[in-house]
């Protein structure tokens, strides 16, 4: 082979090389929330998961659960010019002015877990959630088939005061059990999707009503809340999942250890892996630049203790929780 052709081979399996390293050599950044919740953990962990199988470089900026640190991040992302940005969005207004510049600057933004409220949803690519109004449905219809009429007193603790899965799992619980009027909801309280918050207002609500003895069931919309929770059922001299029905949202492997110990008595699931359908989302607009679904929709799944809680725990600890 003459010297000039062995140039012209090198050049051609070079470009060829390039042009395979172009279609996944992508860099995202993930302005995630911070590690609040064991699901919230599971998340970021996945994520990294999905990258890697990907061969996507992401990077993650946890911003401890304040807004302030997810605008800078995203700030930050813009001028390291990143592929994408995925935001699992504290709370649900206030996104515009900082989603408005990665736009100028042809960043496209997926949300992640969380939507947000704008009158401009072409600052975002797409929001792959579940139905969190759906899941407090679930809840809720739960409740209502297995009280089957008696009356029953629920205390709730709600998430982040403006995160739009407090908002949308409160109003799915309420829709839950509307057509049972011998159900209601006569404490509610945010514990902001912390277990020691949650521990913390359960207390209050144990004492603010007779020691607990008024309270039939604990709505929480997360499992975290629901374990600090049931600490203070049991402290305050109850059987939590028996004297106190509990119900939450999030299916982390902790809520499977309480039930299958018979303290927790169901939970909906939310699945951690987010990142996955968004990557691939992303992959498909970059390749034919047809903008997803405004809305990918994850699949959410009611458990009970009839469904082998010792198994389930053993599955989910090994999705990086």
């Amino acid at each position: 082979m003459s010297f000039m052709k062995r140039i012209l081979l090198a050049s051609t399996v070079a470009v060829s090389f390039a042009g395979a390293a172009g279609a996944s050599d992508l860099t995202v950044g993930f302005s995630q929330i911070g590690s609040e919740s064991g699901w919230r953990a599971a998340e970021t962990s996945v994520s990294k998961i999905e990258a890697k199988k990907r061969g996507i470089d992401l990077k993650i900026a946890d911003a401890q659960q304040k807004q302030e640190n997810q605008i800078k991040a995203i700030r930050g992302f813009v001028a390291q010019g990143v592929d994408a940005i995925f935001v699992a969005p504290v709370v649900a207004t206030g996104w515009d002015t900082v989603l408005a510049e990665a736009k100028e600057a042809e960043i496209p933004v997926i949300l992640l877990d969380r939507t947000i409220e704008t009158a401009n949803d072409d600052l975002y690519l797409t929001a792959v959630t579940s139905d969190t109004v759906h899941e407090g449905k679930v809840a809720g219809e739960w409740l209502v088939k297995t009280i089957a009429g008696k009356p029953c007193n629920v205390v709730e603790l709600q998430g982040t005061v403006g995160s739009s899965p407090a908002i949308n799992r409160k109003k799915g619980f309420e829709e839950g059990i509307a057509p049972a009027s011998n159900i209601k909801i006569t404490r509610s309280q945010t514990g902001d999707f912390t277990r020691a918050k949650g521990k913390e207002v359960m207390e209050g609500f144990l004492k603010a009503e007779n020691g607990g003895k008024n309270i039939c069931a604990l709505y929480a919309h997360n499992d975290d809340m629901a374990v600090g929770a049931i600490q203070a059922i049991k402290e305050a001299g109850l059987k939590p999942g028996k004297d106190i029905l509990v119900v939450s949202v999030d299916a982390v492997p902790d809520i499977f250890k309480a039930m299958s110990e018979g303290e927790a008595n169901a939970t909906v699931e939310l699945t951690p892996n987010m990142a996955g359908p968004a990557f691939d989302a992303l992959k498909a607009y970059k390749e034919s630049g047809k903008a997803p679904p405004k809305w990918i929709q994850t699949e959410s799944k009611l458990y009970t203790q009839a469904d082998d809680p010792k198994k389930v725990y053993e599955e989910k600890k090994g999705l990086g929780y």
